[in-house]
């Protein structure tokens, strides 16, 4: 699989991809979605623009012929420690191998492009099935929890009031 550089024509694409998977009854087509805990926006176009501006991330897609049905950021955290981020795979492709496959490539992308040694992300503790397949693919769950950015809507509209984030890291070799 080949991982390439999203371009700024691609946003507006990977911007609709990113929302139909997490967010709204489109993202409930796959399995790994946030609809049942958070309304409103995943993304906005100008975070995915700022993170094409930035030199530390890297916002990859995965082209099914000219169709990009797949995306990650990683981010260098510097010390080899690399972040995953937006790891989404289109909603009607979910539980096909493909999420798999998508993160296979930004390890390799991680280690290969960015000197990483080791990748952490971040969950919501309440997708608790979205914690396991990162742990079945050789994550494990640190005992660090970071707090939800409750009050900026740029990252959605909590439905409870108790989400937090889990972090898990893996070795890379």
């Amino acid at each position: 699989m080949k991982l390439e550089l999203a371009a700024i024509d691609d946003l507006p694409v990977l911007h609709a991809l990113i929302e139909s998977a997490y967010r709204g009854d489109s993202a409930r087509v796959g399995w790994s979605h946030e609809a049942d805990l958070l309304d409103g926006q995943r993304t906005d176009l100008a975070e995915l623009d700022a993170a094409l501006a930035d030199p530390t991330q890297h916002l990859l897609v995965f082209r099914d012929g000219e169709r990009i049905a797949a995306c990650v950021s990683l981010t260098d955290r510097g010390q080899g420690l690399a972040y995953l981020g937006l790891l989404t795979v289109d909603p009607p492709r979910q539980a096909t191998g493909l999420g798999r496959m998508m993160l296979a490539a930004a390890e390799d992308h991680a280690t290969a492009d960015l000197g990483a040694e080791r990748i952490e992300l971040t969950v919501i503790a309440q997708r608790e099935e979205l914690a396991a397949w990162y742990e079945r693919r050789g994550y494990a769950l640190t005992g660090e929890r970071r707090p939800f950015p409750f009050g900026d809507r740029r990252f959605g509209i909590p439905r409870r009031d108790d989400l937090e984030f889990v972090v898990l890291e893996k070795a890379l070799s």
